[in-house]
Protein backbone atom coordinates (compact mmCIF):
# COMPACT_ATOMS: atom_id res chain seq x y z
CA UNK A 1 0.00 0.00 0.00
CA UNK A 2 1.71 3.06 -1.13
CA UNK A 3 1.77 6.05 1.75
CA UNK A 4 1.37 9.87 0.43
CA UNK A 5 2.90 12.02 2.23
CA UNK A 6 1.31 15.65 2.17
CA UNK A 7 4.05 18.12 2.39
CA UNK A 8 4.12 19.88 5.56
CA UNK A 9 3.68 23.57 4.33
CA UNK A 10 0.25 22.81 2.47
CA UNK A 11 -0.82 21.28 6.21
CA UNK A 12 -0.15 24.32 7.88
CA UNK A 13 -2.08 26.55 5.36
CA UNK A 14 -4.73 24.38 5.20
CA UNK A 15 -5.45 24.21 9.17
CA UNK A 16 -4.56 27.57 9.23
CA UNK A 17 -7.81 28.59 6.41
CA UNK A 18 -10.07 25.95 8.96
CA UNK A 19 -9.21 27.83 12.18
CA UNK A 20 -9.59 31.51 10.54
CA UNK A 21 -13.05 30.60 8.40
CA UNK A 22 -14.75 32.62 11.22
CA UNK A 23 -12.23 35.62 11.38
CA UNK A 24 -12.48 35.46 7.60
CA UNK A 25 -16.23 35.59 7.60
CA UNK A 26 -16.17 38.21 10.20
CA UNK A 27 -13.87 40.53 8.14
CA UNK A 28 -16.22 40.04 4.92
CA UNK A 29 -18.99 41.00 6.79
CA UNK A 30 -17.32 44.27 8.68
CA UNK A 31 -16.06 45.17 4.63
CA UNK A 32 -19.78 44.95 3.09
CA UNK A 33 -20.81 46.80 6.26
CA UNK A 34 -18.44 49.26 5.60
CA UNK A 35 -19.30 49.48 2.20
CA UNK A 36 -23.08 50.06 2.41
CA UNK A 37 -22.57 52.55 5.22
CA UNK A 38 -20.12 54.70 2.92
CA UNK A 39 -22.79 54.48 0.52
CA UNK A 40 -25.76 55.60 2.55
CA UNK A 41 -23.34 57.91 5.22
CA UNK A 42 -25.49 61.44 4.08
CA UNK A 43 -28.75 59.21 5.01
CA UNK A 44 -27.35 58.14 7.98
CA UNK A 45 -24.84 60.45 9.51
CA UNK A 46 -27.40 63.24 9.14
CA UNK A 47 -30.38 60.86 10.65
CA UNK A 48 -32.49 61.97 7.81
CA UNK A 49 -36.06 61.17 7.89
CA UNK A 50 -37.04 57.56 5.93
CA UNK A 51 -37.51 57.27 2.71
CA UNK A 52 -37.21 55.07 -0.96
CA UNK A 53 -33.13 54.35 -1.82
CA UNK A 54 -31.88 56.90 -4.27
CA UNK A 55 -30.51 55.88 -7.43
CA UNK A 56 -27.18 57.55 -8.54
CA UNK A 57 -27.46 61.37 -10.03
CA UNK A 58 -31.51 61.23 -10.29
CA UNK A 59 -32.31 59.64 -6.61
CA UNK A 60 -36.11 59.56 -6.25
CA UNK A 61 -37.06 61.13 -9.45
CA UNK A 62 -38.43 58.31 -11.14
CA UNK A 63 -40.46 57.28 -8.17
CA UNK A 64 -42.99 60.89 -8.46
CA UNK A 65 -44.70 60.56 -12.10
CA UNK A 66 -47.60 62.94 -13.36
CA UNK A 67 -49.01 63.12 -10.30
CA UNK A 68 -46.77 63.61 -7.63
CA UNK A 69 -49.09 64.51 -4.76
CA UNK A 70 -50.88 60.37 -5.61
CA UNK A 71 -47.13 59.17 -6.14
CA UNK A 72 -45.98 60.79 -2.74
CA UNK A 73 -48.96 59.72 -0.73
CA UNK A 74 -48.56 56.46 -1.82
CA UNK A 75 -44.97 56.33 -0.65
CA UNK A 76 -45.85 58.11 2.38
CA UNK A 77 -47.76 55.11 3.11
CA UNK A 78 -45.02 52.61 3.32
CA UNK A 79 -41.88 55.21 4.90
CA UNK A 80 -44.21 56.94 6.93
CA UNK A 81 -45.93 61.00 7.32
CA UNK A 82 -42.40 62.37 7.51
CA UNK A 83 -40.31 61.61 4.48
CA UNK A 84 -36.78 62.29 2.50
CA UNK A 85 -36.28 61.76 -0.99
CA UNK A 86 -33.99 62.43 -3.37
CA UNK A 87 -34.95 65.21 -6.07
CA UNK A 88 -31.72 64.73 -8.38
CA UNK A 89 -29.47 66.56 -5.97
CA UNK A 90 -32.11 68.37 -3.90
CA UNK A 91 -33.14 66.85 -0.63
CA UNK A 92 -36.74 67.11 -0.09
CA UNK A 93 -38.32 66.29 2.88
CA UNK A 94 -42.31 65.39 2.65
CA UNK A 95 -45.31 65.68 5.47
CA UNK A 96 -48.13 64.27 5.17
CA UNK A 97 -50.13 64.22 8.84
CA UNK A 98 -51.47 67.36 10.32
CA UNK A 99 -49.53 66.26 13.52
CA UNK A 100 -46.13 66.74 11.82
CA UNK A 101 -47.43 69.95 9.92
CA UNK A 102 -47.79 71.67 12.94
CA UNK A 103 -44.33 71.03 13.97
CA UNK A 104 -43.40 72.58 10.88
CA UNK A 105 -45.46 75.40 10.76
CA UNK A 106 -46.09 75.88 14.31
CA UNK A 107 -43.54 74.73 16.47
CA UNK A 108 -40.36 75.15 14.35
CA UNK A 109 -42.22 77.79 11.66
CA UNK A 110 -39.28 80.37 12.05
CA UNK A 111 -36.59 77.67 10.76
CA UNK A 112 -39.00 76.89 8.22
CA UNK A 113 -40.38 79.78 6.72
CA UNK A 114 -38.28 81.01 4.02
CA UNK A 115 -38.87 79.85 0.47
CA UNK A 116 -37.50 77.10 -2.23
CA UNK A 117 -37.39 79.28 -5.00
CA UNK A 118 -37.78 77.22 -8.74
CA UNK A 119 -36.46 78.46 -11.59
CA UNK A 120 -39.68 79.74 -13.26
CA UNK A 121 -39.97 81.64 -9.92
CA UNK A 122 -36.91 83.71 -11.01
CA UNK A 123 -39.09 85.15 -13.76
CA UNK A 124 -38.43 89.30 -14.49
CA UNK A 125 -36.66 88.87 -11.09
CA UNK A 126 -39.30 87.84 -9.66
CA UNK A 127 -37.31 86.31 -6.08
CA UNK A 128 -35.93 89.39 -5.12
CA UNK A 129 -39.47 91.57 -4.98
CA UNK A 130 -41.63 89.35 -4.02
CA UNK A 131 -43.29 88.10 -0.47
CA UNK A 132 -44.27 85.25 -2.13
CA UNK A 133 -40.54 84.08 -3.00
CA UNK A 134 -38.86 86.10 -0.34
CA UNK A 135 -37.28 85.01 2.60
CA UNK A 136 -38.56 85.98 6.28
CA UNK A 137 -36.97 89.22 6.42
CA UNK A 138 -37.24 93.30 6.80
CA UNK A 139 -38.32 93.53 2.97
CA UNK A 140 -40.58 90.34 3.52
CA UNK A 141 -42.02 91.93 6.62
CA UNK A 142 -42.18 95.38 5.09
CA UNK A 143 -44.63 93.84 2.16
CA UNK A 144 -46.17 91.75 4.24
CA UNK A 145 -47.63 95.07 6.56
CA UNK A 146 -48.39 97.06 3.10
CA UNK A 147 -50.49 93.92 1.62
CA UNK A 148 -52.02 93.31 5.33
CA UNK A 149 -53.03 97.16 6.17
CA UNK A 150 -53.81 98.40 2.53
CA UNK A 151 -54.63 96.28 0.36
CA UNK A 152 -56.70 93.07 2.04
CA UNK A 153 -57.44 94.46 5.54
CA UNK A 154 -61.14 93.99 6.74
CA UNK A 155 -62.02 97.55 6.06
CA UNK A 156 -60.68 97.26 2.70
CA UNK A 157 -62.58 94.29 2.10
CA UNK A 158 -65.97 95.49 3.25
CA UNK A 159 -66.10 98.49 1.64
CA UNK A 160 -65.51 96.98 -1.70
CA UNK A 161 -68.31 94.85 -1.63
CA UNK A 162 -70.24 96.40 -3.87
CA UNK A 163 -67.36 96.33 -6.57
CA UNK A 164 -67.89 92.32 -6.30
CA UNK A 165 -70.99 91.95 -6.41
CA UNK A 166 -70.93 93.99 -9.66
CA UNK A 167 -68.39 91.70 -11.00
CA UNK A 168 -70.69 88.83 -10.07
CA UNK A 169 -73.76 90.47 -11.68
CA UNK A 170 -71.83 90.87 -14.83
CA UNK A 171 -71.01 86.67 -14.80
CA UNK A 172 -75.03 85.85 -13.87
CA UNK A 173 -75.90 88.32 -17.00
CA UNK A 174 -73.09 86.72 -19.02
CA UNK A 175 -74.69 82.86 -18.20
CA UNK A 176 -78.10 84.14 -18.53
CA UNK A 177 -76.98 85.19 -22.37
CA UNK A 178 -75.96 81.25 -22.15
CA UNK A 179 -78.91 80.20 -20.91
CA UNK A 180 -81.23 81.66 -23.05
CA UNK A 181 -79.04 80.74 -26.17
CA UNK A 182 -79.30 76.72 -24.71
CA UNK A 183 -75.14 77.30 -25.00
CA UNK A 184 -72.81 75.30 -22.64
CA UNK A 185 -70.35 77.38 -20.42
CA UNK A 186 -67.06 76.48 -19.70
CA UNK A 187 -67.10 76.91 -15.93
CA UNK A 188 -63.42 77.32 -15.63
CA UNK A 189 -63.02 79.77 -18.05
CA UNK A 190 -65.88 82.08 -17.00
CA UNK A 191 -64.88 81.92 -13.51
CA UNK A 192 -61.55 83.30 -14.37
CA UNK A 193 -62.83 86.32 -15.77
CA UNK A 194 -65.00 87.14 -13.24
CA UNK A 195 -61.96 86.49 -10.73
CA UNK A 196 -59.51 88.51 -12.73
CA UNK A 197 -62.04 91.87 -13.29
CA UNK A 198 -62.70 91.69 -9.54
CA UNK A 199 -58.95 91.90 -8.91
CA UNK A 200 -58.11 94.08 -11.30
CA UNK A 201 -61.19 96.25 -10.43
CA UNK A 202 -60.54 96.40 -7.00
CA UNK A 203 -56.98 97.66 -7.93
CA UNK A 204 -56.80 99.19 -10.74
CA UNK A 205 -60.60 100.22 -11.20
CA UNK A 206 -60.71 98.55 -14.89
CA UNK A 207 -61.54 95.46 -16.58
CA UNK A 208 -58.45 93.38 -17.50
CA UNK A 209 -60.64 90.45 -19.05
CA UNK A 210 -64.21 90.03 -20.96
CA UNK A 211 -65.90 87.04 -21.50
CA UNK A 212 -66.16 87.42 -25.15
CA UNK A 213 -62.77 85.45 -26.35
CA UNK A 214 -63.02 87.50 -30.09
CA UNK A 215 -61.91 90.47 -26.94
CA UNK A 216 -58.20 91.50 -26.53
CA UNK A 217 -57.10 88.97 -24.07
CA UNK A 218 -53.38 90.14 -23.83
CA UNK A 219 -53.60 90.04 -19.51
CA UNK A 220 -55.11 86.91 -19.23
CA UNK A 221 -53.53 85.29 -21.91
CA UNK A 222 -49.98 86.67 -19.77
CA UNK A 223 -51.28 85.27 -16.61
CA UNK A 224 -52.24 82.03 -17.72
CA UNK A 225 -49.17 81.27 -19.17
CA UNK A 226 -47.48 82.05 -16.48
CA UNK A 227 -49.50 79.44 -14.61
CA UNK A 228 -49.14 77.00 -17.24
CA UNK A 229 -44.83 77.74 -17.17
CA UNK A 230 -45.00 77.47 -13.35
CA UNK A 231 -46.51 74.01 -13.50
CA UNK A 232 -44.42 72.11 -15.35
CA UNK A 233 -41.55 70.09 -14.18
CA UNK A 234 -38.34 71.53 -14.92
CA UNK A 235 -34.53 69.89 -14.77
CA UNK A 236 -33.26 72.94 -13.71
CA UNK A 237 -34.86 72.34 -10.06
CA UNK A 238 -33.54 69.08 -9.79
CA UNK A 239 -30.01 69.73 -10.91
CA UNK A 240 -29.28 73.52 -10.74
CA UNK A 241 -25.68 73.12 -12.93
CA UNK A 242 -28.18 73.11 -15.45
CA UNK A 243 -29.44 76.69 -14.69
CA UNK A 244 -27.69 78.56 -16.98
CA UNK A 245 -28.55 76.85 -19.79
CA UNK A 246 -32.43 76.48 -19.38
CA UNK A 247 -32.92 73.47 -21.05
CA UNK A 248 -36.84 73.64 -22.01
CA UNK A 249 -36.69 77.02 -22.18
CA UNK A 250 -39.24 77.46 -19.48
CA UNK A 251 -37.19 80.51 -18.01
CA UNK A 252 -37.24 82.36 -21.29
CA UNK A 253 -40.76 81.90 -22.05
CA UNK A 254 -41.61 83.19 -18.77
CA UNK A 255 -40.18 86.02 -18.78
CA UNK A 256 -41.84 86.85 -22.56
CA UNK A 257 -45.36 86.91 -20.38
CA UNK A 258 -43.65 88.52 -17.14
CA UNK A 259 -42.79 91.40 -19.09
CA UNK A 260 -46.05 91.89 -20.78
CA UNK A 261 -47.57 92.09 -17.09
CA UNK A 262 -44.74 94.59 -16.82
CA UNK A 263 -45.47 96.56 -19.52
CA UNK A 264 -49.35 96.46 -18.53
CA UNK A 265 -48.34 97.38 -15.31
CA UNK A 266 -46.16 100.55 -16.20
CA UNK A 267 -48.69 101.42 -18.41
CA UNK A 268 -51.82 101.88 -15.65
CA UNK A 269 -49.18 103.22 -13.12
CA UNK A 270 -48.04 105.78 -15.70
CA UNK A 271 -51.68 106.81 -16.66
CA UNK A 272 -52.95 106.68 -13.25
CA UNK A 273 -49.83 109.10 -12.32
CA UNK A 274 -50.89 111.79 -15.25
CA UNK A 275 -54.35 111.98 -13.76
CA UNK A 276 -53.03 112.68 -10.05
CA UNK A 277 -50.87 115.35 -11.77
CA UNK A 278 -53.77 117.03 -13.57
CA UNK A 279 -56.03 117.14 -11.10
CA UNK A 280 -55.05 120.15 -9.16
CA UNK A 281 -57.85 121.72 -7.80
CA UNK A 282 -59.37 121.15 -4.73
CA UNK A 283 -62.17 119.27 -5.60
CA UNK A 284 -60.57 117.30 -8.17
CA UNK A 285 -57.90 115.86 -5.01
CA UNK A 286 -61.26 115.43 -2.68
CA UNK A 287 -62.85 113.02 -5.26
CA UNK A 288 -59.76 111.72 -5.56
CA UNK A 289 -59.17 110.74 -1.80
CA UNK A 290 -62.52 109.64 -1.15
CA UNK A 291 -62.52 106.89 -4.29
CA UNK A 292 -59.04 105.38 -3.86
CA UNK A 293 -58.10 102.29 -5.11
CA UNK A 294 -55.12 99.95 -4.52
CA UNK A 295 -53.14 101.64 -6.84
CA UNK A 296 -53.69 104.93 -5.54
CA UNK A 297 -52.97 103.85 -2.07
CA UNK A 298 -49.78 102.22 -2.95
CA UNK A 299 -48.45 105.47 -5.22
CA UNK A 300 -49.16 107.39 -2.04
CA UNK A 301 -46.76 105.37 -0.33
CA UNK A 302 -44.04 105.72 -3.06
CA UNK A 303 -44.55 108.95 -3.36
CA UNK A 304 -43.60 109.39 0.90
CA UNK A 305 -40.80 107.33 0.22
CA UNK A 306 -39.42 106.14 -2.94
CA UNK A 307 -36.64 104.03 -0.99
CA UNK A 308 -39.37 101.93 1.27
CA UNK A 309 -41.65 100.80 -1.45
CA UNK A 310 -40.32 100.97 -5.12
CA UNK A 311 -42.22 101.09 -8.45
CA UNK A 312 -40.35 97.74 -8.37
CA UNK A 313 -41.97 96.30 -5.63
CA UNK A 314 -45.07 97.42 -6.54
CA UNK A 315 -45.16 95.73 -10.04
CA UNK A 316 -44.07 92.61 -8.59
CA UNK A 317 -46.56 92.99 -5.90
CA UNK A 318 -49.44 93.09 -8.38
CA UNK A 319 -47.89 90.23 -9.95
CA UNK A 320 -48.20 88.16 -6.86
CA UNK A 321 -51.83 89.20 -6.30
CA UNK A 322 -53.21 88.25 -9.51
CA UNK A 323 -51.43 85.13 -10.19
CA UNK A 324 -52.06 83.88 -6.94
CA UNK A 325 -55.86 85.22 -6.93
CA UNK A 326 -56.87 84.02 -10.42
CA UNK A 327 -56.22 80.16 -10.51
CA UNK A 328 -57.08 79.22 -7.33
CA UNK A 329 -60.11 80.31 -6.92
CA UNK A 330 -61.19 79.32 -10.63
CA UNK A 331 -59.98 75.71 -9.68
CA UNK A 332 -62.02 75.57 -6.72
CA UNK A 333 -65.51 77.12 -7.76
CA UNK A 334 -64.90 74.73 -11.53
CA UNK A 335 -64.38 71.39 -8.98
CA UNK A 336 -67.16 72.27 -6.77
CA UNK A 337 -69.32 72.89 -9.92
CA UNK A 338 -68.31 69.05 -10.74
CA UNK A 339 -68.66 67.80 -7.59
CA UNK A 340 -72.47 69.65 -7.02
CA UNK A 341 -74.16 68.20 -10.82
CA UNK A 342 -72.27 64.77 -10.19
CA UNK A 343 -74.49 64.54 -6.72
CA UNK A 344 -77.97 65.62 -7.45
CA UNK A 345 -78.73 65.70 -3.52
CA UNK A 346 -75.65 68.01 -2.83
CA UNK A 347 -76.71 70.34 -5.31
CA UNK A 348 -80.28 70.52 -4.00
CA UNK A 349 -79.41 71.00 -0.25
CA UNK A 350 -76.98 73.69 -1.36
CA UNK A 351 -79.86 75.34 -3.54
CA UNK A 352 -82.67 75.14 -0.55
CA UNK A 353 -80.39 76.49 2.07
CA UNK A 354 -79.42 79.47 -0.20
CA UNK A 355 -83.35 79.86 -1.27
CA UNK A 356 -85.20 79.62 1.81
CA UNK A 357 -82.59 82.63 3.37
CA UNK A 358 -82.74 84.77 -0.23
CA UNK A 359 -85.57 83.69 -2.07
CA UNK A 360 -85.05 85.50 -5.35
CA UNK A 361 -82.50 87.92 -3.94
CA UNK A 362 -78.54 87.79 -4.70
CA UNK A 363 -76.38 86.36 -2.22
CA UNK A 364 -74.17 88.60 -0.32
CA UNK A 365 -71.29 88.53 1.80
CA UNK A 366 -72.77 89.14 4.93
CA UNK A 367 -74.94 85.65 3.77
CA UNK A 368 -71.50 83.73 3.50
CA UNK A 369 -72.01 82.88 7.34
CA UNK A 370 -75.63 81.89 8.05
CA UNK A 371 -75.17 79.35 4.54
CA UNK A 372 -73.52 76.71 6.98
CA UNK A 373 -74.15 73.95 4.02
CA UNK A 374 -72.50 76.52 0.93
CA UNK A 375 -69.34 76.54 3.36
CA UNK A 376 -69.44 72.71 3.51
CA UNK A 377 -69.28 72.59 0.03
CA UNK A 378 -66.32 74.78 0.12
CA UNK A 379 -64.67 73.20 2.89
CA UNK A 380 -65.17 69.60 1.51
CA UNK A 381 -64.04 70.92 -2.18
CA UNK A 382 -60.71 72.27 -0.70
CA UNK A 383 -60.44 68.52 1.36
CA UNK A 384 -60.78 66.53 -1.97
CA UNK A 385 -59.37 69.01 -4.57
CA UNK A 386 -56.85 71.00 -2.55
CA UNK A 387 -55.68 74.33 -5.12
CA UNK A 388 -51.84 73.89 -4.20
CA UNK A 389 -51.69 70.25 -3.37
CA UNK A 390 -48.23 70.47 -2.16
CA UNK A 391 -48.85 74.40 -1.16
CA UNK A 392 -45.60 76.33 -1.77
CA UNK A 393 -42.65 74.67 -1.14
CA UNK A 394 -41.04 75.70 2.37
CA UNK A 395 -37.10 75.61 2.90
CA UNK A 396 -35.25 74.92 6.11
CA UNK A 397 -32.77 77.67 7.11
CA UNK A 398 -30.96 75.36 9.84
CA UNK A 399 -30.67 71.77 10.82
CA UNK A 400 -33.87 71.04 13.02
CA UNK A 401 -35.08 67.65 14.77
CA UNK A 402 -38.65 66.31 14.22
CA UNK A 403 -39.34 63.19 15.53
CA UNK A 404 -36.20 62.01 16.57
CA UNK A 405 -34.80 62.86 12.56
CA UNK A 406 -32.62 65.60 11.33
CA UNK A 407 -34.46 68.07 8.72
CA UNK A 408 -31.25 69.34 6.97
CA UNK A 409 -30.62 73.34 6.45
CA UNK A 410 -31.44 74.23 2.47
CA UNK A 411 -34.15 70.84 2.51
CA UNK A 412 -36.76 71.82 0.74
CA UNK A 413 -39.89 71.11 2.39
CA UNK A 414 -43.11 69.99 0.81
CA UNK A 415 -46.32 69.25 2.87
CA UNK A 416 -48.97 67.10 0.61
CA UNK A 417 -52.17 68.37 1.54
CA UNK A 418 -53.98 66.58 -0.67
CA UNK A 419 -52.91 63.13 0.64
CA UNK A 420 -54.05 64.82 4.18
CA UNK A 421 -57.84 65.26 2.51
CA UNK A 422 -57.51 61.35 1.52
CA UNK A 423 -56.24 59.54 5.32
CA UNK A 424 -58.97 57.83 6.12
CA UNK A 425 -57.88 58.10 9.71
CA UNK A 426 -58.23 61.80 9.70
CA UNK A 427 -61.37 61.40 7.34
CA UNK A 428 -64.53 58.90 6.98
CA UNK A 429 -65.01 57.72 3.59
CA UNK A 430 -62.60 60.06 2.20
CA UNK A 431 -63.03 59.24 -1.24
CA UNK A 432 -66.50 60.72 -0.74
CA UNK A 433 -67.96 64.34 -1.42
CA UNK A 434 -69.71 64.41 1.87
CA UNK A 435 -70.24 68.35 2.68
CA UNK A 436 -71.93 67.16 5.84
CA UNK A 437 -69.29 66.17 7.62
CA UNK A 438 -68.42 69.58 8.75
CA UNK A 439 -71.78 70.69 9.60
CA UNK A 440 -71.55 69.45 13.41
CA UNK A 441 -67.69 70.02 13.68
CA UNK A 442 -65.66 73.51 13.96
CA UNK A 443 -63.29 72.72 11.40
CA UNK A 444 -62.47 76.05 9.46
CA UNK A 445 -59.36 76.85 6.94
CA UNK A 446 -57.69 80.08 8.55
CA UNK A 447 -54.76 77.59 9.70
CA UNK A 448 -55.57 76.66 13.06
CA UNK A 449 -56.70 73.46 12.13
CA UNK A 450 -54.13 70.92 10.74
CA UNK A 451 -56.83 68.57 9.15
CA UNK A 452 -57.43 71.28 6.87
CA UNK A 453 -55.06 73.69 5.36
CA UNK A 454 -55.25 74.29 1.73
CA UNK A 455 -54.04 77.64 2.43
CA UNK A 456 -51.07 76.94 4.55
CA UNK A 457 -50.65 77.87 8.28
CA UNK A 458 -47.78 79.90 10.00
CA UNK A 459 -46.08 83.02 9.02
CA UNK A 460 -46.35 81.99 5.22
CA UNK A 461 -50.61 81.67 5.24
CA UNK A 462 -51.20 82.99 2.12
CA UNK A 463 -52.66 86.45 2.82
CA UNK A 464 -55.18 86.88 0.42
CA UNK A 465 -57.15 83.94 2.24
CA UNK A 466 -59.93 86.44 3.32
CA UNK A 467 -60.40 87.88 -0.12
CA UNK A 468 -60.72 83.96 -1.44
CA UNK A 469 -63.07 83.10 1.08
CA UNK A 470 -65.69 85.91 -0.01
CA UNK A 471 -65.07 85.35 -3.52
CA UNK A 472 -65.88 81.22 -3.30
CA UNK A 473 -69.00 81.62 -1.40
CA UNK A 474 -70.60 84.48 -3.50
CA UNK A 475 -69.23 83.08 -7.12
CA UNK A 476 -70.03 79.30 -6.06
CA UNK A 477 -73.32 80.09 -4.75
CA UNK A 478 -74.46 82.52 -7.25
CA UNK A 479 -74.11 80.11 -9.76
CA UNK A 480 -76.26 77.23 -8.36
CA UNK A 481 -79.29 79.91 -6.79
CA UNK A 482 -79.78 81.44 -10.04
CA UNK A 483 -79.35 78.51 -12.18
CA UNK A 484 -79.60 74.43 -12.45
CA UNK A 485 -77.45 73.06 -14.20
CA UNK A 486 -76.80 70.43 -17.19
CA UNK A 487 -74.28 68.91 -18.98
CA UNK A 488 -73.89 69.28 -23.04
CA UNK A 489 -74.49 66.74 -24.86
CA UNK A 490 -77.11 64.72 -22.90
CA UNK A 491 -73.65 63.05 -21.18
CA UNK A 492 -74.40 61.66 -17.87
CA UNK A 493 -73.39 62.55 -14.86
CA UNK A 494 -70.95 59.39 -13.95
CA UNK A 495 -69.64 60.03 -17.18
CA UNK A 496 -67.89 63.22 -16.37
CA UNK A 497 -63.87 62.82 -16.31
CA UNK A 498 -62.55 63.63 -13.02
CA UNK A 499 -58.97 63.18 -13.64
CA UNK A 500 -56.69 65.54 -12.63
CA UNK A 501 -53.85 67.89 -14.21
CA UNK A 502 -51.11 68.55 -11.71
CA UNK A 503 -49.41 71.95 -11.64
CA UNK A 504 -48.84 75.06 -10.21
CA UNK A 505 -52.30 74.53 -9.14
CA UNK A 506 -54.30 71.30 -9.20
CA UNK A 507 -56.98 71.86 -12.51
CA UNK A 508 -59.60 69.80 -13.97
CA UNK A 509 -57.81 67.66 -17.15
CA UNK A 510 -61.01 68.35 -19.27
CA UNK A 511 -62.83 71.56 -18.36
CA UNK A 512 -65.98 71.51 -16.79
CA UNK A 513 -68.78 72.24 -19.91
CA UNK A 514 -72.21 72.97 -18.54
CA UNK A 515 -75.70 74.51 -19.73
CA UNK A 516 -77.52 76.73 -17.65
CA UNK A 517 -81.32 76.28 -17.10
CA UNK A 518 -83.00 79.29 -15.42
CA UNK A 519 -83.89 79.09 -11.66
CA UNK A 520 -86.29 82.02 -11.49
Amino acid sequence: MAIYKIPTNTLITTHMAIMDYPTLCLLFSLLLTFIYVATISGRRISRLPPGPYPYPIIGNLLSIGVKPHISLATLSKRYGPLMSLKLGTKTTIVVSSPDIAKQFFHTHDLAFSSRSVPDTGQVVGHDKYSMVWLPVGDQWRKLRKITREHILSVQRLDASEDLRQKKVQELLDHVNHCCINKKAVNIGAVVFTTALNILSNYIFSIDLAQYDSVSSQEFKEAVSGLLEIGGKPNLADFFPILKPFDPQGLLRKGNVYGKKLMDIFDRLIDQRLQIRSSSSSSDDIVNLSANKDVLDLLLDLNQESESQFSRNDMRHLFMALFIAGTDTSTGTIEWAMTELIRNKTKMEKTQFEIMKLKDDKNIQEMDISRLPYLQGVIKETLRLHPPAPFLIPHLATQNVEVQGFIVPKNAEIICNVWAMGQDPNIWSDPKMFIPERFLDVKIDYKGQDYNLIPFGAGRRICPGLNMGHRMLHIILGSLIHKFNWKLEKNMKVQDIDMDEKFGLTLQRKVPLMAIPISNQ
